[in-house]
């Protein structure tokens, strides 16, 4: 029985393990969109894209452990939020990998536009939300739930910021009919960069509750 207890915290830990990666792989998805549009680099655009196949993978494959841990054995009440949390965790983290992809598209279109609105602070809300990911996936790892309320709180600075964006780019557009296919784009490009915040957010929560935390 030992024996098999320790076979199934082996896999427990393997499968944890898998979502810090695919945390990983998303969070430099995100920075590598953000740069590629900030440098208009399309090569690293066309890498974030391709290398979607990587993230769905990952998840498939922490989804069909977790379906393995709750089959092979009876988790305890502890065990049973672990496995609850991935669940929900990896489904977070593959989508911020979609709008990592969908960022990436949006900067090949963007990469011969010589004018970008300045008023909208793309950068500090790409920093903001990146920085949401990687503070995160360090509460999940370490299992703290003081650092995942932190990120919580964080996400009203995106909200804020994604507001006064929204605002500068109608602005913008109204002024110079010359801007509306960039600025059209550019919204995509923010709200986004708004949904890796919500999603960051929503891994704080799961982390919260797999904690045990109110």
């Amino acid at each position: 029985m030992n024996a098999m207890r320790t076979a199934y915290h082996e896999a427990l830990e393997a499968a944890r393990l898998d979502v810090v990666r695919l945390g990983a792989l998303v969070g430099d998805a995100v920075h590598a969109s953000c740069t590629s549009l900030e440098k208009r680099d399309t090569t690293l655009a066309a890498r974030v894209i391709a290398g979607d196949d990587d993230v769905d993978g990952l998840r498939r494959r922490v989804e069909q452990s977790c379906i393995e841990l709750i089959w092979r054995q009876q988790p305890v009440a502890g065990e049973l939020r672990q496995v609850a949390a991935m669940l929900e965790i990896v489904t977070d983290l593959e989508r911020i990998g979609d709008y990592a992809v969908e960022i990436g598209k949006y900067s090949i279109k963007l990469s011969d536009v010589a004018i970008r609105p300045a008023r909208v602070e793309i950068g500090r809300i790409a920093a903001i939300a990146t920085e949401m990911l990687r503070m995160v996936m360090r509460a999940y790892t370490e299992r703290d739930a003081t650092l995942a309320e932190a990120v919580i709180a964080r996400d009203d600075e995106v909200d804020d910021l994604y507001a006064r964006g929204i605002e500068a780019l109608q602005d913008e557009m109204q002024s110079d009919s010359g801007m509306v296919r960039a600025g059209t784009i550019m919204l995509f490009v923010l709200t986004n960069l708004e949904r890796v915040g919500d999603r960051a957010q929503n891994v704080a929560w799961h982390t919260k509750e797999m904690l045990g935390a109110a």
